[in-house]
Formats: structure tokens, C-alpha cells, sequence
């Protein structure tokens, strides 16, 4: 049996703003957008190569569900983005506009840099240190 996480709801503000900011600029692909009863849609985006958990992209509604945007781990990183080439997926995340908090910096678990989304909610760049055997 395999059990895995495959799908992740982010809360946002306007669907499409936040397609165009996870393709333009973390070169995220549209899986899916398909319209639902009430004015909502069914919005997934997922890392190139569809590697890891795709998102699932969903507009808040109401007061309570407009406060979690930009701060779905409150101040903690919500969200880690594994790459194999740290200094390339940075140099293009850069370019692209990707607001980084911090310097790349070297910790014994990997290259690893802070980013917030759109909506202000903080990612880790990270490139995994090699594995010990």
C-alpha cells in the first residue's frame, strides 16, 4: 500500500492572479482549472515535471478564511521547494521577481534560502544536503 500527500489548498485572493504568479514566477504548470457551483473553481498547479504535491489554488471566502491568506503557518515556513540545483532555480526565481526574505546561506541540512508567495506566505528554497551513508 502507498499512502502520500498529494495535494495541498493554499488560500488566496483572486485565482488568477495567483496562476499567473505561481507559472510566471516559480515555472509552475496549470493542471487544472475548472469552474464549481457558486462562483468557485478547482484551480491546481504543480511544480515542472509535476514532481511533489500539486497545490490546490482556493479563493477565500468570509472573514475567517481572508485572514489565513499570507499566513497559513503564521510566521513559520509553510512550504518547502526541493530543488537539485540551488543556484540556478535562484538565479531564475530572482530574474522572475520571487521576493527573497533572506542571503542563500549553507546549514548542515542543505543550500536553503526563505521566499514569501504572492500572498506573503514563506517558502524554503532548499537544495538538500547529500545524504550520509
Amino acid at each position: 500500500m502507498s499512502i502520500r500527500v498529494a495535494q495541498v489548498t493554499i488560500l488566496v485572493d483572486d485565482y488568477d492572479a495567483a496562476i499567473a504568479w505561481y507559472r510566471e514566477r516559480l515555472g509552475f504548470r496549470l493542471i487544472e482549472d475548472r469552474p464549481l457551483a457558486g462562483g468557485k473553481r478547482w484551480v491546481v498547479v504543480a511544480p515542472p515535471g509535476d514532481a511533489g504535491a500539486r497545490l490546490l489554488l482556493a479563493r477565500a471566502r468570509g472573514p475567517r478564511q481572508r485572514a489565513g491568506v499570507g499566513a497559513q503557518a503564521g510566521d513559520r515556513v509553510f512550504l518547502f521547494l526541493e530543488t537539485d540545483d540551488f543556484w540556478s532555480a535562484y538565479r531564475r526565481m530572482s530574474a522572475a521577481g520571487v521576493a527573497f526574505r533572506e542571503t542563500p546561506r549553507e546549514e548542515p541540512y542543505g543550500t536553503v534560502a526563505v521566499f514569501a508567495d504572492l500572498s506573503g506566505n514563506l517558502w524554503d528554497l532548499i537544495e538538500p544536503a547529500p545524504r550520509k551513508s
